[in-house]
């Protein structure tokens, strides 16, 4: 039952050598970079080569993907209007996939500087549910950051305002609390990059577990009348009480319920290897629980998937961002 990894084989690149490849069948786009917003072009491209080059942020080392056995596609961008006109190609191809759509509200704070207007982003996100679905469309308010002038109860607003222009269109909110003392390039750029945080210890502008209480309380009692779920994103802190779930963004029910007649998956879902057969798996399968993804945080629950997206190439330039770091040679590769 337990995953082995994804299996490897030789191909031929395009420049004649013979590498050795990935064969994932759910891939991420991305959690380090905007490809909806930014690199759909080249991410069809990608498609139809039928491989890509992955860098490792760490090592830099490069390894090569195939998509031969790519089922699913897991988006999450912050704006994916621009790539609403190849859905229809990922759907010829049939390709299976879902979007995380990360609709925060940050203009006044700055700290997420080159998103679109609010009021177009919410535009986006009705076409792109009216267009695929609301189950495929998880409505994202994530990181929630606070600042020397935004604390729970504007926050509260923001999702509120938000929310009920959207929530018709949804079925689900993810949030995140942020986490700044572990990441001590994200404790620059906030202190360097933006003028909200004037205070020296970072653990202010962090929830403490009774923050987190008081606020999953009161979005609670926001979105009761919403008729959508809601679910935090690798929290420790159980909220349960709030009717709010700990979330798998990769999630292995979300793919059974939406994609159930794909057996290819359906066998991959339920035994950890990929092999063909035959007969269709129904919604009611017991979880694999060896299928938890190990190389994301202790409390994520993503399941595997394998991330294409590349470290610094996110013009976004959002001040909390991990992936991000030197944002001049972000702009300057991306051709501004």
């Amino acid at each position: 039952m337990s995953f082995k990894g994804w299996p490897e084989i030789t191909m031929n690149s395009n420049d004649g050598k013979s590498v050795k490849a990935k064969t994932p069948l759910i891939i991420s786009a991305s959690r380090a970079t905007d490809i909806p917003a930014f690199y759909s072009e080249w991410l069809l491209n990608q498609l139809k080569e039928g491989y890509t080059t992955w860098k490792n942020p760490f090592n830099g080392k490069l390894s090569y993907i195939s998509f031969r056995n790519t089922r699913v596609i897991v988006f999450w961008s912050k704006n994916p209007k621009p790539i609403l006109p190849y859905l229809d190609t990922l759907d010829e191809m049939n390709l299976r996939y879902y979007f995380h759509f990360t609709l925060n509200d940050y203009a006044k704070e700055g700290l997420e500087p080159n998103v679109p207007p609010l009021s177009e982003r919410i535009e986006t996100f009705i076409k792109l549910s009216e267009k695929i679905g609301k189950e495929k469309v998880i409505w994202r308010f994530d990181p929630l950051v606070k600042t020397d002038e935004t604390g729970t109860p504007e926050l509260l607003e923001k999702i509120r305002t938000i929310g009920s222009q959207i929530s018709p269109y949804t079925c689900k909110l993810v949030f995140s609390f942020i986490q700044i003392s572990p990441y001590k390039k994200v404790q620059r750029k906030l202190m360097k990059e933006t003028s909200n945080f004037s205070q020296k210890d970072v653990k202010n502008y962090e929830f403490t577990d009774e923050q987190k209480h008081c606020f999953a309380n009161q979005l609670y009692n926001i979105a009761k009348n919403w008729n959508i779920e809601l679910a935090s994103c690798a929290e420790p802190t159980d909220l349960s009480s709030y009717n709010i779930k700990h979330n798998k963004c990769i999630d292995d029910k979300l793919i059974r319920k939406l994609f159930m007649h794909d057996t290819f998956l359906m066998n991959f879902l339920n035994t950890g290897k990929i092999k063909k057969q035959h007969n269709i798996f129904h919604n009611n399968i017991p979880v694999n629980p060896h299928l938890k993804d190990k190389g994301q945080r202790k409390d994520c629950g993503c399941i595997y998937s394998k991330d294409i997206g590349k470290y610094n190439t996110c013009p976004h330039l959002c001040a909390y961002c991990y992936a991000n770091s030197d944002s001049k040679s972000i702009l300057d590769n991306y051709g501004q």
